[in-house]
């Protein structure tokens, strides 16, 4: 698909990739054969998505500091406020198997603004929101592994991908490096069937797919900054890439773009 203003946040869910065009600030559902649909328009930059476990869809407003829910009959109404935990700009979600959401906050204004740590926050089931990690050098895409133990979360201004255990309240403990990513500023990740990671990479223009320790399995590049990535699910497996131009001189039309590559192995956890 061409087309996209600024593409971030796909999600494979139920047989569709599902992403984000954050410039035209739709939520759009992309099928195999080509077609597309716009499911929701949320006035909002960032605006990451998720779903949880019964299907309804969850977007992160960062303009408005709270989480919408879109119910099965096409409404959004308000899942949870975060204006509690910080008034810097919201980032990426993962919703667990029991419905509890984790969002993350990169810490300071961007772009412009001077770097300061970015940090974590639980809502649960119940919509209670707090605050379960800190100290996050610009976190950005998040994964849970596929037995809702571990989340893993994308660490761009440290180069690395951190890990931490999932408590069974859902709270975080035990952070360490799950994986080194020397010259690298990991954006997006996904999960597959097989315990990589694939993370993509805006400056380096490519998706990595990695071990737990750091080793390179396999690299797909790309003609133009590398966003966010997700897998598909079942036979026949795809990674899909969605990016665009970023930085240098601006261009008349938009240049954001989904592209899909044979993967090794499908998806896996959450998202």
């Amino acid at each position: 698909m061409k087309g996209i203003v600024f593409g971030e946040s796909p999600r494979w869910h139920d047989g569709r990739l599902w992403f984000s065009d954050w410039g035209a600030h739709q939520v759009i559902a992309l099928a195999a054969d080509g077609s597309h649909e716009v499911v929701v328009t949320v006035p909002s930059f960032p605006m990451c998505i998720d779903f949880l476990p019964d299907g309804r869809l969850l977007v992160v407003d960062s303009a408005q500091r709270r989480i919408l829910r879109r119910e099965p009959d096409g409404s959004l109404v308000e899942h949870a406020r975060l204006a509690g935990i910080t008034d810097k700009p919201w980032n990426e979600i993962v919703v667990d198997d029991r419905g509890n959401a984790y969002v993350n906050s990169i810490g300071f204004d961007f772009p412009g603004g001077d770097f300061a740590p970015g940090l974590v926050a639980l809502v649960t089931a119940d919509g209670e929101v707090s605050q379960v990690a800190d100290d996050l050098a610009f976190p950005n895409g998040m994964a849970i592994s596929p037995d809702g133990s571990t989340l893993i979360v994308a660490e761009s201004y440290a180069n690395q991908l951190t890990a931490y255990d999932i408590r069974a309240d859902g709270r975080l403990d035990s952070r360490h490096v799950w994986a080194e990513t020397p010259g690298d500023h990991p954006d997006g990740i996904c999960l597959d069937a097989e315990g990589a990671v694939w993370y993509a990479d805006v400056a380096n223009k490519h998706c990595v797919r990695v071990r737990a320790g750091g080793a390179v399995l396999a690299t797909a590049f790309t003609d133009r900054g590398a966003f966010s990535c997700a897998l598909s699910r079942g036979a026949d497996p795809r990674l899909f890439i969605v990016g665009q131009n970023y930085g240098g001189p601006g261009s008349p039309e938009p240049s954001g773009q989904v592209v899909a590559f044979p993967a090794p192995a499908p998806g896996a956890g959450r998202p």
